[in-house]
């Protein structure tokens, strides 16, 4: 089967609603994505028309976004495109749906701080290295995390 797949850079409309249902977690909330366009004239970047999308995200996908997102925050969101006609107030009318498989917060727009979701039965995870508190509120800067992780020391052969 065919399917559209799309990426969308935009912002949170409405406030994600949450819910359990028979096949598990499914979140729903309206996206907003306006085209920027720089206009030469004034010389300065301004907002096209804004699409609205309503997005759904299943199970942890959907529990995450409940626990992280809210109204007005940017975001990319990841997902299969849907069209759907429906007749409201005897008019037929047309709506567009994005079933997301992949969120993230736009980090062109802002900074975000990850923290892995711990899942009900799961064994806990072993910290991969010790890392140096950040106060809540601030930024980490780069090397407040001793050692780095993911950097590892080059090995020499002896």
């Amino acid at each position: 089967m065919n399917e559209t797949t799309v990426t969308l850079v935009g912002n949170v409309a409405t406030n994600v609603e949450y819910r359990e249902t028979v096949s598990g977690g499914m979140a729903r909330f309206r996206f907003a994505v306006s085209a920027r366009r720089w206009d030469r004239e004034r010389a300065v970047w301004t907002d096209g028309p804004t699409s609205f999308y309503t997005v759904c995200a299943w199970r942890s996908l959907g529990m995450n976004l409940a626990a992280s997102v809210s109204v007005g925050e940017p975001l990319v969101v990841h997902g299969r495109l849907k069209v759907r006609e429906e007749e409201v107030d005897g008019k037929r009318k047309t709506f567009v749906d994005v079933d997301a498989t992949a969120v993230g917060h736009d980090l062109t727009r802002g900074t975000a701080a990850f923290r892995r979701a711990v899942r009900q039965g799961a064994a806990p995870e072993t910290p991969v290295a010790a890392e140096t508190p950040v106060p809540e509120g601030q930024v980490p800067k780069p090397g407040d995390a001793e050692p780095d992780p993911w950097r590892t020391p080059a090995v020499t052969a002896s």
